[in-house]
């Protein structure tokens, strides 16, 4: 569970309410200190392929969260009581809620007074985190990807098509010369290597 643990170093919650909001993609989230909650409604049976590649990208840190049911404002109820048990184990949880709904705004206000880091934010794009990392540099970007596949040692594509895939999932579909720019920076740091469409990885843990 992503609201179980409780660490030293303040942890960002993302939470992405998808009744009211569908991204293509997650952008990228470098780094273990976040995590990212998607709470879908009973009627998203179906999610774009780039969203789950970047959630399963995220391994432990990325949870999906189903409601049993409908009703008014049923999608948003779930995500106050998750932020209610993840503020009562994480005294360094920081909120970030991806909504168009303002009735959030008061929530936020009121989590805000308890001493906790919380915004609203109507896109996934203009979360700060998303809008630092994609327009970050090359090289920052290639770090940001570096670090990503060293925390998903289990689940690295394995084919170079799957992971170009990943990786213009996590970056919100750039345009080819960029994505090729990145990829070629990954063989020439020696973290991967092709060998007939296949990848081999050189990733220190």
């Amino acid at each position: 569970m992503a609201d179980s643990v409780a660490t030293a170093a303040k942890t960002t919650y993302l939470m992405l309410d998808y009744e009211n909001v569908q991204p293509k993609n997650l952008g990228l989230l470098a780094g273990g200190q976040f995590r990212v909650m998607v709470f879908l409604g009973k009627t998203n049976v179906r999610l774009p392929v780039e969203l789950v590649t970047a959630m399963q990208s995220l391994g432990e840190r990325g949870q999906y969260v189903s409601m049993d049911g409908s009703g008014p404002n049923a999608l948003d109820f779930h995500i106050a009581y998750y932020m209610g048990r993840i503020a009562a184990t994480d005294p360094n949880a920081s909120f970030h809620i991806v909504s168009k709904d303002a009735g959030f705004d008061p929530l936020i206000a009121h989590v805000q007074k308890q001493g906790f880091s919380a915004k609203r934010t109507a896109t996934i794009e203009s979360a700060p985190v998303l809008k630092t990392l994609t327009k970050a540099t090359g090289d920052e970007q290639v770090d940001a990807v570096i670090k990503n596949l060293r925390g998903m040692p289990k689940n690295r594509p394995q084919r170079e098509k799957t992971l170009r895939a990943m990786i213009s999932a996590w970056f919100g579909k750039p345009d080819a010369a960029r994505l090729d720019r990145i990829v070629a920076e990954l063989v020439k740091r020696g973290v991967v290597a092709f060998d007939g469409g296949k990848v081999k990885y050189s990733l220190k843990a």
